[in-house]
C-alpha cells in the first residue's frame, strides 16, 4: 500500500473564476464530494483518491494505492472523472501521517464526507489508533540512482564482506516492472544505533532503485523481550507496508551467557515471525538484532523455517585493515593522518567499525586544540575536570552526612568512580563491556538501605548516570501473579516503571523460598532477562539479610553474574545509635539531655545484642516511646509552672528500660538431664 500527494495546475479559466464566488464555490464542492464518492465507489478496494484543497490555480490531491499501479494515470483518470482540467501534474510518495492529515483537511473542505470511514476502509485506523498496542515510526527511502554512492557508502561502513556482495546481487538482476516478491529478506547485526540505520538505509535505496520493492515507505518499530503487543495491530501494519518494507530493532540482551529464555520472549520471536512469513512476498522484512545475540538469532531461524535470509553486518578489521579505514576516515575531513593515529591499532587486534570512529574523533579533536588551532593546547578537557571532582549533588552530600555506614559510602563512591572510568573508555574509543550497574544490599532491618537506595537513586540521576533517578519499590508481592503468565507481565511493568531510575527488590529471596518451580521461577527468570536488555538505564537492587542473600544468589547464578557491587550494611555501634538519637530529637525540636543519652547507650548496648534487633527503626521507637513518657510526666505538673524549655528536652527519666527478653530453659535428654 502507498499513499501519494499530487499537485496540478487548472487549466479551466471559467471554473477559476467561478469559484470567486461563494455560492458557486460551495456548489463547486458539493459536485467533487459526489463525484469522488461515486468513482472511489466503482474502485472498491484498489485505492482511494480525493480533492485535499485548492490554493489560487493550483489542485492539491491525495491517493491511496492498494498496489503497485501506474500512479499518475490512475491521478488522471480521477481528475477526469470530477471534471477538472489540469497541467503539470505531480505527484511524490508520502508517509501514512501525511496522508491522515490530508484527509482531515479535505473532510473540514467537505471534499470527503468522513476521514475516519476512508482510514477504515483499509483498516488504517487500525494502525494510527493510539491503543493499538504498538508504536511505530515511518520514513521514505532517499532517492539515489547512483550505484556508485551505494558502494562508497558500503566501505564507508566497512561492512565489504556482507553488503557489497548483497549490493552485487541487487544491481545484476533485471528491474522487475510488476512485484513478484521477495527472494530473500534481511538480518542487520550491530551495536550501534546510528550503523544500524545506515546500514539499512543503504540496503533499502538498492533495493528501491532495483525495483526489488516499489514503495519509498517504510515502517520502523522497537519490540523487547517478551512484549506483549497487538498482534493484529502488527498484522494491519504489515498489510499498510506492502509494495514496501518494515525494519523490526529486536531489543534483545547480551546472550552470549547460557540462560534460560523465558516463554514470552519465545512468544514475541513467533509473533514477529508468523507475520513476517504471511506477508513475505508483499512486503520486505530486515530484522536487525544486537551483534553478540547468536541464540535470539537461532530462535528467530526455527520460526523462519525455509525463508531466505542474508546477514549484513559489519567487518571485524585486523590492524592492516582498521588502518585503512582511519585513512579513509582522514581523507574525509581532509587531514593528513600520523603516527599518534595508528599508535592507538594493536598489531593483533581486531576492530568494529564504532570503535575505530571514536578511536578517530578522539584523535581528530585533539589535532583541532593541539596543531590546527594551537592556541587552545592548554585548555582542559572536560572530562578529563570532571573526574577530578567528587561526585556531585545534594544527594551525594546527604549520603556523606548519614550516621554511620562507612562500608557503604566506600562502595558506593567506588562505583560511581567505575561508572566515570567506562565514559572515559568510551571516549577515548576503547572497547569496553557495557557496565552493569546493578547491586546487592546486605544488612540487618533499620540500617538505612531502602534510604541509601533512595539517595543513590538521586545521585546517579545529579551525575548524568540515570534520566530520571526514582525509586520504585517491590517485594514478592508486587511481583508474583495470581495464575500462570501473569508474572512475566508483572515483573516486565515494574521494570518499565523503573526504567531511568532503581527498582529496590526488598528480600528478594522471598521469591523462591521453598516454592521451587512455581511462579517465583517465572518471577526470577523474567528479572534476569529484564536486568539485561535495560541495563543501560536503570539499576536493580536486591536488599536483604547476609545469609539469605548469599544462599540466594548462590541458587541463581544467572541474577550473581549481572551483580556488580555488594553494598553491605553493618549494625550500628552504640555510639552511633546515640547520634542517630540525637538527630531524631533535633528533626523533632527536642533535645536530649547527657544523662539520657548516657542511659540511651546502655539501653542501645544491650539491645544489639537481641537476634531481631532493628536498629535505627528501634531508635525511633525509644524515642517516640520517651516522648509519650515525657508527657506524662509534664501533665502531672501544674500547667502554669510548665517551662518552654521543659517541653523540648527528653531527660533521664523519660527514658524507659524495656524488659529484658529470657529464652524458656530448654530441657535435655539425656544422662546429663
Amino acid at each position: 500500500m502507498r499513499f501519494f500527494k499530487a499537485t496540478a495546475i487548472l487549466t479551466d479559466e471559467k471554473w477559476i473564476e467561478d469559484n470567486n464566488d461563494h455560492r458557486i464555490e460551495r456548489e463547486h464542492i458539493r459536485q467533487i464530494a459526489a463525484k469522488t464518492y461515486d468513482y472511489n465507489q466503482k474502485r472498491k478496494d484498489c485505492g482511494y483518491t480525493f480533492v485535499v484543497d485548492f490554493e489560487h490555480e493550483q489542485i492539491i490531491c491525495g491517493m491511496i494505492a492498494s498496489d503497485c499501479r501506474n500512479t499518475e494515470k490512475d491521478i488522471c483518470s480521477f481528475l477526469r472523472a470530477i471534471g477538472m482540467k489540469v497541467r503539470d501534474l505531480g505527484t511524490k510518495e508520502i508517509t501514512l501521517s501525511e496522508l491522515s492529515n490530508m484527509l482531515s483537511r479535505a473532510d473540514a473542505c467537505d471534499y470527503i464526507s468522513d476521514d475516519t470511514e476512508v482510514l477504515e476502509r483499509f483498516d488504517l485506523d487500525r494502525i494510527r489508533n493510539r491503543h493499538c498496542g504498538i508504536e511505530y515510526g515511518e520514513n521514505l527511502i532517499e532517492s539515489c540512482t547512483d550505484k556508485k554512492e551505494q558502494y562508497a557508502a558500503a566501505k564507508k561502513l566497512l561492512a565489504t564482506e556482507t553488503l557489497l556482495p548483497e549490493l552485487d546481487r541487487i544491481y545484476s538482476g533485471k528491474i522487475k516492472s510488476v512485484a513478484t516478491g521477495h527472494p530473500v529478506h534481511y538480518f542487520v547485526r550491530t551495536d550501534d544505533r546510528e550503523t544500524r540505520k545506515r546500514l539499512y538505509g543503504t540496503l533499502l535505496k538498492a533495493l528501491y532503485n532495483a525495483g526489488r520493492i516499489k514503495s519509498r515507505r517504510y515502517c520502523y518499530l522497537d519490540f523487547r523481550p517478551g512484549d506483549r503487543f497487538s498482534a493484529t495491530a502488527y498484522d494491519f501494519l504489515y498489510k499498510s507496508c506492502e509494495c514496501g518494507a518494515v525494519v523490526v530493532h529486536y531489543l534483545a540482551g547480551d546472550d552470549s551467557e547460557d540462560h534460560e529464555y523465558a516463554n514470552g520472549e519465545m512468544e514475541t520471536i513467533a509473533t514477529l515471525c508468523e507475520t513476517m512469513m504471511k506477508y513475505r512476498n508483499r512486503v520486505l522484512t530486515v530484522f536487525c538484532l544486537p551483534r553478540a545475540c547468536e541464540k535470539v538469532k537461532t530462535l528467530f531461524f526455527e520460526n523462519l523455517g525455509s525463508i531466505g535470509t542474508v546477514e549484513i553486518k559489519e567487518d571485524l578489521a585486523d590492524a592492516e585493515k582498521s588502518a585503512g579505514y582511519l585513512r579513509l576516515l582522514c581523507k574525509e575531513q581532509h587531514i593528513r593522518p600520523d603516527k599518534k593515529l595508528f599508535s592507538r591499532l594493536e598489531a593483533d587486534g581486531t576492530y568494529l567499525p564504532d570503535e575505530l570512529r571514536r578511536m578517530f574523533e578522539d584523535w581528530y579533536n585533539n589535532k583541532m586544540k593541539t596543531v590546527i588551532f594551537p592556541q587552545y593546547r592548554d585548555i582542559a578537557v572536560c572530562r578529563e575536570e570532571a573526574t577530578k571532582k567528587v561526585a556531585r549533588g545534594t544527594a551525594y552530600d546527604d549520603l556523606q552526612g548519614m550516621i554511620g555506614l562507612n562500608s557503604a559510602k566506600e562502595v558506593i563512591g567506588k562505583a560511581l568512580d567505575y561508572y566515570k572510568l567506562q565514559r572515559i573508555y568510551k571516549d577515548k574509543g576503547i572497547k569496553q563491556d557495557r557496565p552493569a550497574m546493578h547491586m546487592v544490599f546486605t544488612g540487618n532491618p533499620g540500617t538505612a538501605k531502602t534510604t541509601v537506595a533512595r539517595l543513590f537513586a538521586r545521585i546517579m540521576k545529579e551525575n548524568g548516570l540515570l534520566s530520571k533517578g526514582h525509586l520504585v519499590e517491590v517485594g514478592r508481592s508486587d511481583l508474583v501473579g495470581k495464575y500462570v503468565g501473569w508474572t512475566a507481565q508483572i515483573v516486565k511493568d515494574k521494570f518499565k516503571k523503573a526504567m531511568g531510575g532503581v527498582l529496590f527488590i526488598d528480600e528478594a529471596y522471598s521469591l523462591v523460598e521453598n516454592r521451587e518451580g512455581l511462579y517465583g521461577d517465572e518471577a526470577i527468570n523474567t528479572i534476569v532477562q529484564e536486568m539485561e536488555n535495560r541495563r543501560e538505564d536503570l539499576v536493580v537492587i536486591f536488599a536483604g539479610y547476609p545469609k539469605e542473600m548469599e544462599e540466594f544468589l548462590n541458587k541463581n547464578p544467572g541474577l550473581r553474574s549481572r551483580v556488580a557491587f555488594h553494598v553491605p550494611f553493618a549494625d550500628y555501634t552504640a555510639e552511633e545509635l546515640c547520634l542517630i538519637a540525637k538527630h531524631i530529637g533535633k528533626s523533632k525540636g527536642i533535645t536530649i539531655t547527657d544523662k539520657a543519652i548516657t542511659k540511651l547507650s546502655a539501653l542501645f548496648e544491650t539491645a544489639r545484642q537481641n537476634d531481631d534487633f532493628g536498629n535505627g527503626r528501634y531508635v525511633r521507637n525509644v524515642i517516640e516511646l520517651s516522648k509519650m513518657n515525657q508527657a506524662s510526666r509534664l501533665i502531672k505538673m501544674d500547667p502554669g509552672k510548665i517551662t518552654e524549655k521543659e517541653l523540648t528536652v527528653i531527660c533521664e527519666a523519660d527514658i524507659e528500660t524495656p524488659a529484658v527478653k529470657t529464652e524458656p530453659a530448654k530441657r535435655k535428654i539425656g544422662f546429663g538431664a
